[in-house]
């Protein structure tokens, strides 16, 4: 299982829930956003930032996953169903228990997706790309052959 940390922005690392303009409610430039290295169960090199929310706990949450290229996740589960947007770069996703690059639908920077619980699938990408995710929490990452 895997769940991001740390909040993503300076506001927020100086005063936890308020932001330059007064309000707890963010708001924040993509320059602003602090990044952090993601857990070892993601790929090498992939950093996360979460936005709003703690992705470990109940309620809504949204997080950016930064992935490098070359980047894979095997197949593997969510408990709760995630919303994708593809921010920048492209990603593969496929369904199924197994790793089958034949199976993948490329999906490139603008494009939306939801993968239901318990979907296992597998994503991967050639360029490396910037996804964020938004669900209810407690999110997690639960690998089928681990």
């Amino acid at each position: 299982m895997i769940a991001a940390g740390c909040r993503g922005t300076k506001e927020d690392l100086a005063a936890p829930g308020s932001s330059s303009s007064g309000t707890s409610a963010p708001r924040f430039n993509a320059a602003d956003i602090l990044w952090s290295d993601a857990p070892p169960t993601l790929p090498a090199g992939a950093k996360t930032a979460v936005l709003e929310g703690d992705p470990r706990k109940a309620g809504l949450f949204t997080m950016r996953l930064k992935l490098p290229a070359g980047a894979r996740l095997d197949p593997h589960i969510h408990p709760v169903d995630e919303r994708v947007t593809v921010l920048s770069g492209s990603v593969h996703i496929g369904f199924g228990d197994v790793f089958d690059p034949s199976k993948g639908t490329t999906f490139t920077a603008g494009a939306f997706y939801i993968t239901p619980t318990p979907t296992p699938h597998f994503v991967w990408t050639d360029e490396g790309a910037i996804v964020q995710v938004t669900g209810l929490g407690p999110w997690g990452l639960k690998y089928l052959d681990r």
